[in-house]
C-alpha cells in the first residue's frame, strides 16, 4: 500500500461524493480546527493517514496521549515543559534576570529567542495578537495573566513586547503599552532589523540579536 493517496485520486473521490463516511469526515472536521487548516487540506491529512500501517497510527495516537499526560504549562509564562517541577526550566532557573520580562505572541516566538542567547530575561506568551483591537480578539488573550504578573512581581522593571512586525503585531504592541502604562514600567520594543510584515520565528537568529540589542 502506497503512504497515501494520491492527490488526483482524493480530489475524484470528493467530486463523486457530497459527502464523505462518517468517520472521515469527522477526523476532517477535527484537522480542520488546526491553525491555516482548511477542509481541504484536512481531507489531505485523513487520506494520508488511511495509507499508513496500523503501527504508524497507533504510534501517532499515543504521542497524542503523551502529550496531553506528560506536558504541563507554566503557570508564570505558559511555556509547555515536561520536568517534574512547578514551573519550567526558564522561570526556575535562578540565574535568569528578573527585572527583564519579554512578551511574545507564542510559545515559537519564545523558542525563537532563546536561540540568539542574547537575552537572559523572563517571558510571557500572550497567546495570541488583536486585530484593530477587537474586543472578541482581546479576550482571547492571557490580559488578566500578564496584570497579575506584573502587579505581583515589583521586580520587574522592563517589559519588552516582542511582537511580530506586522499589522495584528503593531496593534498589540500598542495595546500593551497602554494597558501596562499605570505600572510605571519601562516598555521597549524590539529593534527594527526585523523585515516588515515577517514572522519572529522565520529570521535568523543574528537578526534577531540584533533587533533584542537594539530595543527602544
Amino acid at each position: 500500500m502506497k503512504d497515501a493517496l494520491p492527490l488526483k485520486t482524493w480530489k475524484q473521490v470528493m467530486q463523486r461524493s457530497k459527502t464523505f463516511p462518517p468517520t472521515i469526515q469527522k477526523l476532517i472536521d477535527l484537522f480542520s480546527k488546526f491553525p491555516t487548516v482548511g477542509p481541504r487540506t484536512a481531507a489531505r491529512f485523513v487520506f494520508y493517514l488511511l495509507g499508513k500501517p496500523k503501527e504508524e497510527i497507533d504510534e501517532l495516537v499515543a504521542a497524542i496521549q503523551d502529550l496531553k499526560n506528560n506536558v504541563k504549562i507554566c503557570p508564570l509564562c505558559f511555556k509547555p515543559f515536561e520536568k517534574e517541577i512547578d514551573f519550567c526550566e526558564i522561570c526556575s532557573n535562578p540565574t535568569r534576570d528578573k527585572t527583564l520580562l519579554c512578551i511574545v505572541e507564542k510559545e515559537i516566538d519564545l523558542i525563537a529567542l532563546e536561540k540568539t542567547k542574547k537575552y537572559n530575561g523572563l517571558y510571557f506568551i500572550l497567546g495570541g495578537t488583536v486585530s484593530r483591537l477587537k474586543k472578541a480578539d482581546i479576550e482571547k488573550l492571557r490580559v488578566k495573566e500578564l496584570e497579575k504578573r506584573v502587579k505581583n512581581y515589583p521586580g520587574i522593571k522592563e517589559i519588552i513586547t516582542a511582537m511580530n512586525p506586522t499589522v495584528d503585531g503593531e496593534a498589540t504592541a500598542l495595546y500593551l503599552e497602554r494597558l501596562l502604562k499605570p505600572y510605571n514600567k519601562k516598555i521597549t520594543r524590539l529593534g527594527r532589523g526585523l523585515p516588515v510584515g515577517g514572522e519572529l520565528e522565520y529570521a535568523d537568529e543574528e537578526t534577531l540579536g540584533s533587533a533584542l540589542e537594539g530595543r527602544k
